[in-house]
């Protein structure tokens, strides 16, 4: 028997509770309410918001307004200077450090060691025990994961407590028997530099049987790719014969998908999507052939909806299916009713599925056109499509009305394979939007209101050197998709734009 046959067992029990998402869904998110409520009741927190008196769910809303970051940032700062009984028991240490909101540059999300063990850590098991139960030949564990990080750093100086990318919090407090399974080594792995750490993460996985790796698809190209220069090999299944999985999340895959099918050739290849976050971990691919995933009811995460078209938020036993929803957290790291940014929207509520629609700030309604993260997605993959193109990064903004009342919508995308034709592309991806979207249709109609979109071809890593000047290349950081805002926008095409003007002057 091999390894993994041995191994399998452990996760059988889990397995079988894991079906009780499929019509226990009310009674495990009301336990966690309850579970919730009842440690945090003696913080502070807790005792401001009559903890000690919550009979259910009603009590919760009457008590607790709907946070964002700005609310909790004070008692996050606190936390962080190492006051304790604060928004969770006792003294959380760990800080995962994400992208910024209006008035800050970062957000630093409180991550206990609850959090840690009844979240995070254990979306990874998951995430397992369900790739093995649709996978009965897999031999997973006969070879190494390759897990991509970010690193961390000292927090206030004080002794033992630090934030970071929660991938590299991961990563330190990782049960130290995983790190006889897993690639590069820790020293590694924490590395804040990401080009010294990509070739040394490819020089060190080179050589081991790497038969899963993990991480954020764009990173997890760019090491992949820069090992396949060292190695002078054309696919990854050269170097890693028994190469079986990807476990990806914090961007959608859509644009990398045919980069990594024309990387890894291999038949037995499989990809499945998780829900992980700096605040939590919230859904799991549990069925190969759905992209929606399975949302993960029994993690200390109580969840809320809010109707994107307006309304209250609701509990999870609330929500309709198709209806768009900006997600409302509360959590065993001391989120309290957190909007956390994202939109989602269910395609099944037995058991609780749903697919990422986008971010509540990272859309375009400039001109009512409403345009989501999903129907970008959407349209580029139907353009590459007909056009044999690959898409890299991009971002896209609204150029605002000129003294004639013309307007558009502007992307910048940097193709890993371009489009023979450009303006074809562009005609594409525009007829597709207007087809899925009608708000968007409506104000394309005879460009009364909104002209054709216009396409900037970005070089060559542009959307990597942006990041660079940031610092924050590698990791878990994200290029914004869509914003009403132009800042990003035009920084991406000032720096396009110089470096294109270099160029032509070493020509000369």
């Amino acid at each position: 028997m091999s390894i993994t046959g041995i191994v399998r067992k452990v996760f059988e029990s889990r397995q079988l509770e894991l079906e009780k998402h499929q019509n226990e869904g009310k009674v495990l998110q009301e336990a966690v309410l309850g579970r919730l409520i009842a440690e945090a009741k003696d913080t502070e927190y807790g005792r401001n918001h009559a903890f000690a008196t919550m009979k259910g769910y009603e009590d919760f809303v009457r008590h607790i307004p709907v946070n964002t970051y700005e609310e909790l940032k004070d008692s996050i700062d606190r936390m962080r200077h190492g006051e304790t009984d604060i928004l969770w028991p006792g003294r959380v240490k760990w800080y995962a450090k994400s992208s910024g909101t209006t008035n800050d540059k970062s957000k630093f999300i409180p991550v206990s060691q609850q959090g840690l063990k009844r979240m995070h850590y254990k979306g990874g098991f998951d995430a397992v025990a369900m790739y093995l139960q649709n996978n009965p030949k897999s031999r997973l564990f006969d070879g190494r994961a390759l897990i991509l990080g970010g690193s961390h750093a000292p927090n206030y100086n004080l002794k033992g407590s630090l934030v970071g990318d929660l991938s590299a919090i991961l990563i330190e407090n990782i049960n130290p028997l995983a790190n006889l399974v897993r690639v590069p080594k820790k020293q590694t792995a924490l590395i804040s530099d990401f080009e010294i750490k990509r070739d040394k993460i490819a020089r060190e996985a080179m050589n081991k049987n790497v038969t899963n790796i993990s991480g954020v698809p764009s990173w997890m190209l760019s090491v992949l790719t820069r090992m396949m220069e060292i190695s002078g090999k054309t696919h990854l299944e050269e170097v890693w014969p028994n190469i079986e999985v990807f476990f990806h999340g914090g961007v959608a895959f859509t644009p990398y998908r045919k980069q990594y099918e024309q990387l890894i050739t291999s038949p037995k290849m499989h990809y499945m999507e998780t829900y992980n976050a700096s605040e939590g971990f919230f859904g799991l691919q549990n069925d190969p052939n759905d992209k929606s995933m399975l949302l993960m009811l029994d993690y200390d995460v109580f969840y809320e909806f809010i109707p994107m078209d307006g309304g209250d938020a609701v509990p999870l036993w609330g929500v309709e299916i198709g209806k768009n929803y900006a997600m409302v957290i509360s959590t065993c790291c001391g989120l309290w009713r957190y909007e956390i940014g994202d939109t989602i929207q269910f395609t099944s509520t037995n058991p609780y599925k749903f697919i990422i629609t986008g971010r509540t700030k990272h859309f375009i309604n400039a001109f009512g056109e409403e345009l989501i993260v999903d129907n970008a997605e959407k349209g580029l993959a139907y353009a590459c499509e007909q056009t044999g193109a690959e898409v890299s990064e991009y971002t896209a903004a609204p150029v605002f009305m000129d003294a004639n009342a013309k307007c558009r919508h502007q992307w910048i995308i940097e193709f890993a394979k371009r489009p023979a034709d450009l303006q074809l592309f562009s005609d594409l991806l525009d007829k597709r939007l207007q087809e899925i979207n009608s708000d968007y249709e409506a104000k394309r109609y005879k460009d009364i209101t909104l002209q054709h979109l216009e396409i900037i071809e970005a070089r060559e890593n542009l959307f990597n050197d942006w990041l660079k000047l940031r610092g924050k290349l590698g990791g878990q950081h994200k290029v914004p998709r869509l914003s009403n805002s132009r800042e990003t926008i035009e920084q991406l095409i000032a720096l396009n734009e110089r470096k294109e003007e270099r160029g032509e002057r070493k020509e000369k």
